[in-house]
């Protein structure tokens, strides 16, 4: 049973990547763009670096220049990025996110109740958007290029990876704490402190994480809102997608007897 689910859960969520590049070559590759040309026009507009005496370093200033040009030549073209490689990258991620979801599908199943598979699908898919991708985004939001530092990109990574683990960890601590309280509690009380517990630590992670602001003032508000806009439309289409299809696919599995007994009347 686990790996027929594993199956169509990686076939569901290379469905889900396939959805997912479309939504971003539509509406998110426009604004990356429109953010490189701002950089390409910062970088040209920039005034040059001059020595403490106020005098030019002719011969420093060429050799960086020079050195600058054969190190930032692409090794993938900007066309090549934004078409096979963002199709790659979004196929398998999503094949992966499939196949995890999946897993946890199945660790899942039986042990919520009777809750049908395709609620449980929906379900999975929803606190794994919020806490994969929409809590940190509140923290951490995606941002195109032109912003940020590129020596800090290592620590931003982290931070967001940290801010990500942690969304995760209260979100499957909250669920199980909520489940061991029903009995005493009721469903709805239950559920009330699972949030409850949620919410706290999201908010204490929120404040103890540090902030980080590189956004350049003069950058375009409308590109950097759309291009976010873009990115939360593509996770939302691909873990609603990943839910919706997954769930239709392990409900014909799990209750094969109870589809041909709707066939039939139909």
């Amino acid at each position: 049973m686990v790996r027929d689910l594993l199956i169509r859960g990686m076939i569901a969520g290379l469905v889900a990547g396939l959805l997912c590049f479309g939504m971003g070559k539509i509406f998110g590759e426009p604004q990356v763009d429109r953010a490189i040309a701002f950089e390409e026009q910062h970088a040209a507009t920039e005034p040059p670096e001059h020595t403490h005496d106020g005098a030019m370093a002719g011969a420093e200033e060429a050799a960086a220049a020079h050195e600058h040009h054969h190190g930032d030549e692409e090794l993938v073209s900007r066309a090549v990025q934004s078409t096979a490689g963002l199709l790659t990258a979004v196929a398998v991620y999503g094949a992966a996110m499939g196949g995890l979801f999946a897993l946890a599908f199945a660790f899942l199943y039986g042990r919520l109740g009777d809750v049908s598979p395709r609620m449980l699908a929906l379900l999975l898919a929803l606190a794994a958007f919020i806490a994969i991708y929409y809590v940190p985004s509140l923290k951490y939001p995606a941002n195109p290029p032109a912003i940020g530092e590129p020596a800090t990109i290592g620590m931003r990574t982290g931070l967001y990876l940290l801010m990500m683990l942690i969304s995760l960890g209260g979100i499957v601590f909250s669920v199980a704490l909520g489940r061991r309280l029903v009995a005493r509690y009721g469903d709805l009380n239950a559920a009330l402190v699972g949030l409850a517990l949620y919410v706290g630590v999201i908010v204490i992670a929120q404040l103890v994480l540090p902030d980080i602001n590189e956004v350049p003032a003069d950058f375009p508000a409308t590109v950097l809102w759309k291009f976010r806009m873009a990115s939360l439309s593509m996770q939302a289409v691909t873990w609603g997608s990943l839910g919706l299809l997954f769930g239709h696919l392990a409900d014909r599995l799990i209750n094969p007897t109870r589809l041909a007994r709707v066939q039939r009347t139909a």
